[in-house]
């Protein structure tokens, strides 16, 4: 238990250090260091500040207000953090840039250019963002896979799983959204609907009328459910009863056998995997949701984080539908997603096992994406 709580102390003083250290790198190079005079460096420092305070009145608000209300702090602090990360991107490369020629040339000219600096990176973060949010706000894409598994039974051949994945409906996202991702996904006529986790952000009273929708997801085989870190974090024991009520049966750490004729294969489902941080009867159990499988039966298993995929492979699963990482989301945030997990997006194998690790379906955090674009991913599985 104390060990539990030092860690998450230590990376809230970590994320704290960094986030604040990281304003104070902004003001100061992009507002202070252009000497724009009083009183508008003072003003663009309170307003920069102000903004940034934002994302902590997020949370907050998300929890104790519906959507229509929240929405309000939601917007102005999703933005700032989008235009944030970028300043901080175009800041370090030009500063890096200055440095490299300052020490060639013997000048610090950082000090010499510093309204320079500020346009260019001001304009490359104005630029960067309004692209990224062309790109979030487009409908999600239909991407198509074709997966060979080699105990695939050969009587379902062409058996299809539509994965939606990371929707997070709350103040950003709602019961529109929500409706336009159920007609999409039943067009398709699916075998089985796979929704692997991160459905929401907030508490189901306020978020009740946006998940609606869901209950129309239809398949023949069903529509499964597995909860993802921000399910925790919205009430994880209120939303695995109300998806029930939505239609949808939730796999938690346990498996069931999906059948035609004579021909089945296995579907299992775990927590999320850092679920364990939730108190007891949460967690990630992928022997759990084995055991007792016939090693002869293929294995489908629906799991959140991609982390989950090396526990996938000790257990011989066949294939794992992962989501998560929103493929990074907004570039080159993919590069750290890919350090941290190890899998960002798309198609990977170890050993006998396969994963999918879908871009996501919403967004989270900033209204962006950039060169990681949303996706309803439909699965189509044969043998080898």
């Amino acid at each position: 238990m104390w060990r539990k709580v030092l860690a998450i102390t230590a990376f809230v003083t970590v994320l704290l250090t960094v986030y604040v250290g990281g304003t104070r790198y902004l003001t100061d190079r992009l507002i202070v260091a252009p000497d724009l005079g009083e009183p508008w460096t003072t003003w663009l420092v309170g307003l920069f500040v102000a903004f940034a305070l934002t994302p902590a009145l997020q949370g907050i608000a998300e929890r104790l207000a519906p959507p229509r209300i929240s929405r309000f702090v939601a917007w102005p602090a999703s933005l700032f953090l989008g235009f944030a990360f970028y300043l901080l991107i175009g800041l370090f490369t030009v500063d890096g840039a200055l440095l490299l020629v300052g020490a060639a040339t013997g000048n610090d000219l950082g000090l010499v250019v510093p309204r320079s600096r500020a346009i260019v990176v001001v304009a490359f973060a104005a630029v960067a963002g309004v692209i990224g949010m062309f790109s979030a706000f487009a409908p999600p894409r239909t991407t198509r896979q074709e997966i060979r598994l080699a105990r695939w039974p050969v009587a379902l051949d062409g058996f299809r799983i539509v994965q939606i994945s990371d929707i997070h409906i709350g103040s950003m996202l709602g019961e529109r959204f929500a409706r336009s991702v159920v007609e999409r996904v039943n067009a398709l006529a699916p075998d089985l609907i796979a929704v692997t986790g991160d459905l929401v952000d907030g508490p189901v009273k306020h978020l009740r009328r946006d998940v609606a929708p869901f209950a129309d997801l239809r398949a023949p085989d069903g529509v499964f459910f597995v909860t993802g870190n921000h399910d925790y974090y919205s009430g994880a024991d209120p939303w695995l009863e109300h998806v029930r009520e939505l239609g949808m049966q939730s796999l938690r750490n346990e498996r069931v056998t999906i059948t035609h004729g004579d021909a089945h294969f296995e579907l299992a489902g775990v927590d999320d995997h850092r679920a364990n941080l939730f108190g007891p009867g949460h967690g990630e159990d992928v022997p759990a949701a084995l055991v007792g499988r016939d090693p002869r039966d293929a294995v489908v298993l629906l799991a959140h984080d991609p982390s989950t995929f090396p526990a996938a492979v000790k257990a011989d699963v066949d294939l794992q539908l992962s989501g998560h990482t929103h493929g990074g989301q907004v570039w080159p945030f993919n590069l750290l997603v890919r350090a941290a997990v190890g899998f960002v997006a798309g198609h990977y194998r170890r050993a006998a096992s396969q994963l999918i690790v879908s871009y996501g379906t919403g967004y989270w955090g900033p209204p962006m994406r950039l060169r990681a674009p949303a996706e309803i991913l439909e699965i189509t599985l044969r043998p080898e």
